[in-house]
């Protein structure tokens, strides 16, 4: 739904920059909801609350969205998706390591990004045929029904949250009171900065992809060719088909890895892959190379993801992990609040989304080194 929005309402002739700051509205309210919910999953909420909360704002926004006609009304409704994302993420990466048993949790995570890619192409798949018939809104129909099959599997299966009754035992038997488990967070927290810049810049990558790539491809590059609504649809489609494909052995491979190794890897793919989305722009042809960039940009995701996840795990203490990985997440919306804002100018300004591409092949390039950074700390906190 989140890659085949910014067609949805360019339809309408919203700019790249009004559909860029909808992006940035969704940020700014998973803002304040990510850090929210962390401090209440600290608290002893459990997992499958804050996904049921954020199914219902889910389904608030894809009834806003499926309504929207002016760009009123899509901010309104990108704000509650963004509310939707905030409550989610903390509280499904938190059920990962509580649901895993005997199985490493690194194994979870690739396991649940298989699933997240899964459902993503699925979805993107499904918009590019409605889009083929002339009615690509239904994809809010199709995600309100996703949710409403989310709200009934956790009323018949429930979420078994260990993590819950570990932290009240270990309350209980420390005497752990609230002002020192956050006093406490600033004994690790420096630890965490570095995997959080890596996922800054990762995430407005993917951000990128899922706000301007879909522009970029209708609109054409220096002499690249445009092309329409349902083509490109059907690249964003081929992205999310090859990041199932990859998600699974790509996670699995990097588990068995030291956490270094995964992050080095994900960001050398990312430099390759925004280079080639640039350098499209420059051909008439160009829109085969952009097809080509999709696999190694699939390719760094599927690494980047479960690894930077089982970093954070590895670096927070049980009882902080609500707010560790809301931080996490926060990067998300971080990126989301910045990247499509300031892309979105840049690609009304330049007319092309080339110099975008080139500067974040650039940026990836530079941010190499901090990914051993990442594994000495790691290794510091865990002797």
């Amino acid at each position: 739904m989140i890659y085949l929005t910014p067609l949805v309402f360019n339809q309408i002739e919203l700019s790249a920059t009004q559909i860029g700051s909808g992006f940035a509205w969704a940020a700014f309210a998973g803002t304040l909801s990510r850090l929210r919910t962390g401090r209440l999953l600290d608290k002893g909420a459990s997992s499958a609350l804050a996904i049921k909360y954020s199914a219902l704002f889910g389904m608030a926004a894809d009834f806003l969205l499926f309504n929207a006609h002016d760009y009123k009304s899509f901010a309104l409704g990108e704000m509650f998706l963004g509310i939707a994302a905030g409550i989610y993420w903390p509280g499904i990466e938190l059920a990962v390591p509580s649901s895993c048993g005997r199985i490493p949790s690194s194994k979870g995570f690739a396991l649940v990004r298989s699933a997240d890619a899964l459902g993503t192409s699925i979805g993107a798949l499904l918009g590019s045929f409605s889009a083929l018939f002339g009615f690509i809104r239904m994809i809010y129909l199709l995600d309100i029904l996703c949710m409403v099959s989310v709200l009934v599997l956790l009323v018949k299966k429930p979420l078994k949250d260990k993590r819950v009754e570990l932290i009240n035992r270990l309350k209980s038997s420390q005497g752990v009171k609230e002002k020192d488990s956050l006093r406490r967070v600033w004994e690790w927290l420096p630890q965490l900065f570095p995997v959080l810049g890596l996922s800054i810049l990762a995430t407005s990558i993917l951000t990128l992809l899922q706000s301007i790539l879909p522009l970029d491809l209708v609109n054409g590059g220096i002499s690249r060719h445009p092309v329409n609504e349902t083509w490109s649809g059907m690249i964003l489609a081929l992205q999310l088909c090859l990041l199932v494909f990859f998600q699974w052995p790509v996670g699995r491979w990097l588990s068995d890895k030291k956490l270094a190794f995964g992050l080095g890897i994900s960001f050398a793919n990312f430099c390759i892959g925004c280079l080639l989305l640039g350098l499209s722009a420059l051909w008439n042809q160009g829109i085969v190379i952009a097809l080509i960039a999709q696999f190694p940009l699939a390719f760094a995701l599927s690494a980047f993801l479960p690894t930077a996840t089982e970093a954070v795990i590895k670096i927070s203490p049980i009882e902080n992990r609500g707010i560790a990985m809301a931080m996490f997440s926060q990067c998300f919306a971080i990126s989301a609040l910045i990247a499509p804002f300031l892309a979105g100018i840049a690609m009304d300004f330049h007319g092309t989304a080339m110099n975008i591409w080139l500067t974040m092949s650039l940026a990836c390039f530079a941010m190499l080194p901090l990914t051993k950074h990442v594994r000495r700390k790691i290794i510091c906190n865990q002797t």
